[in-house]
């Protein structure tokens, strides 16, 4: 059978949390522009989707392409690493200052790809085409729209964003409930297309959504994108991410590491077998 019972999904999370804190800067910066660049190709497939079908739900059944091809390929997403990584962690597998290198520089990485195709889209698409528009209209309704209710909406976009990635580190969680490509595609398919159908908030699809928007003549700067739209939702992202679907999980699943004494034989005998386990597999998404 393909199936992973819970119990080991838990421990290939921490795997993959560990692996991922270890990796060089090189490595997150190149795999995060990918993913990146993935999801705003996905974004602009299902908007298009949308825009022929005219039905919304059309474009959150073909929005998981991007992140199916972002987890199959091992790429770096911080999102779904807002969930894994910290695991590495509290494993003391890997440090606070492993985190936070993986989420500095996979952030950047994910903002240069969603950038980088922004340019692109934008020099393949001539400005009032349907897609264009949509683009336009995305980007002001995630930053001015939000902007005009004051607090309300900055409660709005956090906790659209909170509901995002859990649905997005669901999607990583669950690729790991099968050992099968094929089951692996279908397990994280759900949960993307939950949030993405739904108009959550996700952070690095934003990276490529706002300012593809802003090359089309939304009415949104910079300090709009940010302060009514990137924070917020990033921090929503990790609240998500990292508290309902990563902790949650560890806490009925996972095992917790013994306590580890300050000093002494004792202290010695309980790092032995950190110290002699095998690196652990790495994980996408």
């Amino acid at each position: 059978m393909s199936y992973v019972a819970p119990a080991d999904v838990i421990e290939s999370m921490v795997a993959a949390g560990a692996a991922k804190g270890k990796l060089p800067i090189k490595d997150l910066l190149v795999r995060g522009i990918l993913s990146g660049a993935l999801l705003g190709i996905a974004t602009t497939l299902a908007f298009q989707t949308q825009i022929q079908f005219g039905k919304g739900v059309t474009g959150g059944i073909i929005f998981p392409i991007g992140f199916v091809m972002i987890v199959l390929l091992g790429l770096e997403l911080v999102t779904g690493n807002f969930a894994v990584v910290p695991l590495g962690v509290l494993q003391r597998k890997i440090t606070l200052r492993d985190l936070s290198k993986n989420w500095t520089w996979v952030f950047v990485g994910n903002l240069l790809g969603g950038l980088l195709y922004a340019g692109l889209f934008f020099a393949t698409t001539q400005a009032g085409s349907a897609v264009a528009d949509r683009l336009v209209a995305v980007a002001e309704a995630k930053t001015i729209a939000y902007q005009a209710q004051g607090m309300t909406g900055m409660r709005e976009v956090f906790f659209k964003a909170v509901l995002c990635n859990w649905m997005v580190t669901m999607g990583v969680v669950m690729a790991m409930t099968s050992t099968s490509t094929s089951g692996k595609i279908v397990a994280m398919w759900l949960p993307i297309m939950t949030f993405f159908a739904q108009g959550f908030e996700h952070s690095v699809v934003n990276m490529f959504v706002i300012p593809a928007g802003m090359l089309f003549g939304a009415h949104v700067s910079l300090s709009d994108w940010w302060l009514w739209n990137q924070i917020p939702v990033t921090l929503g992202n990790i609240v998500g991410g990292g508290l309902l679907t990563g902790m949650a999980l560890y806490v009925t699943y996972g095992k917790f590491p013994a306590r580890v004494p300050a000093t002494g034989p004792a202290r010695e005998t309980a790092l032995r077998p950190a110290a002699l386990a095998s690196s652990p597999a790495d994980g996408g998404g």
